[in-house]
């Protein structure tokens, strides 16, 4: 796959080395010289010194055949700017992009482009491993809203019905493993200790489901 990665900062580096590592032909623009030392000496992509704003630049990274852009600068507004080149002038059909400040986001929105804001899904992270030690994140979609959580069901939990844990907004259940073999649970299905419980669930969400089980007691049938 050919990739151009524009911006050479510490995220542009890592960006482009995993992808150099995965056989991909990648081609770094950085108008900054000396940022594109900070590649690892063992990078064999193409380098280009020049301003990404100019077409010019862009073709010479060869923007006219690759297949994706990743704008990863520390300005918004470049890095918005070059997805729109991309985009409309280039038709370049997988662009994703840098949100550096988290009060600009709307501007990513505006333009409808794929973007990745490590400001806002970092501090959402650090939220929930101080919060949510019981459960952990193994998928996250967009920047953080709707992420799907791995509950291990203990003792206290066993006994109790899918729709007794997890009845609150923003909670959806999307499998239950027993004894490494997974279905997809209904409302109605008893879990037991040892099950592995994934929830697909928004932030809110899942802090909801989380007071509900710590707080709600099971209640014994007669």
């Amino acid at each position: 796959m050919k990739i151009i990665v524009v911006g050479c900062g510490r995220l542009g580096v890592d960006l482009a080395t995993r992808l150099y590592q995965r056989d991909h032909e990648v081609a770094v623009i950085d108008q900054v010289p000396a940022a594109l030392h900070n590649l690892p000496s063992d990078f064999q992509g193409r380098t280009i010194e020049g301003d990404a704003l100019n077409q010019d630049v862009l073709r010479r990274a060869g923007i006219e055949q690759c297949e994706a852009l990743a704008a990863v600068t520390n300005s918004d507004a470049l890095n918005v700017v070059v997805a729109h080149i991309a985009r409309t002038v280039f038709n370049v059909q997988t662009v994703v992009v840098r949100n550096y400040s988290p009060k600009l986001r709307a501007l990513f929105e505006t333009f409808g482009i794929q973007y990745v804001s490590s400001t806002t899904w970092g501090a959402q992270r650090i939220e929930e491993l101080l919060y949510h030690n019981d459960m952990h994140t193994v998928f996250s979609a967009g920047n953080g809203e709707v992420e799907i959580y791995e509950l291990i069901i203990n003792k206290e939990m066993s006994g109790r019905t899918v729709e007794d844990l997890i009845a609150c907004d923003n909670c959806i259940p999307v499998a239950l493993t027993r004894a490494g073999k997974a279905v997809m649970p209904g409302n109605e299905t008893v879990v037991k200790a040892g099950d592995v419980l994934h929830i697909s669930a928004t932030f809110e969400g899942v802090e909801n489901m989380r007071k509900k089980i710590c707080l709600k007691p099971l209640e014994v049938k007669k």
